[in-house]
């Protein structure tokens, strides 16, 4: 299983590709997608949804998993960003991809095996976890995280029927 994980920002759009074979992950790829922050917000969506595009047609991943937000620093942030996060989802949903959204706790919990691990110790584990030659941009290892989560989560669901990642 291939897994397109997205960690969603206005300005910096992170991504990281994982397959799954077995119990192992292996790193694909990683990276941001930057938008200029002098640009027209609706042109920045657009750069998200088109970067997120390009991504999937050159990878075909088999899932998209994508972190969920549940607070910003202020409500115009929290706008900006849940836009962000609707422009990544709708270029999956746009060629059929299932999404699956994890909370950073859960995130945290999946990678470090602690809910509320500091961001340091999730980019030295996705890091070991992968095999990772040094630590990856800070919001591409966000992205792997997630993308690392979705995959241990898919192994719990195979084994719990009937049960949602959510």
């Amino acid at each position: 299983m291939r897994v397109l994980g997205i960690d969603p920002g206005s300005r910096i759009t992170g991504y990281g590709i994982i397959d799954q074979d077995g119990n192992r992950l292996v790193h694909v790829d990683n990276g941001a997608i930057v938008t200029g922050s002098a640009d027209d917000f609706s042109l920045r969506l657009q750069r998200i949804y088109r970067g997120v595009a390009e991504v999937i047609a050159s990878y075909r991943p088999d899932a998209l998993a994508v972190e969920q937000v549940f607070f910003a620093k202020n409500v115009q942030s929290a706008l900006k960003l849940g836009q962000a996060r609707g422009a990544a989802i709708v270029a999956g949903v746009n060629v059929g991809l299932p999404i699956h959204e994890y909370t950073a706790m859960q995130v945290k919990l999946s990678v470090v095996g602690h809910g509320h691990a500091t961001k340091e110790q999730v980019q030295r584990m996705v890091k070991a976890l992968l095999n990772l030659p040094e630590v990856a941009q800070a919001d591409a290892s966000d992205a792997l995280a997630v993308a690392v989560c979705h995959a241990h989560s898919a192994n719990l669901k195979a084994l719990l029927p009937g049960r949602r990642t959510r």
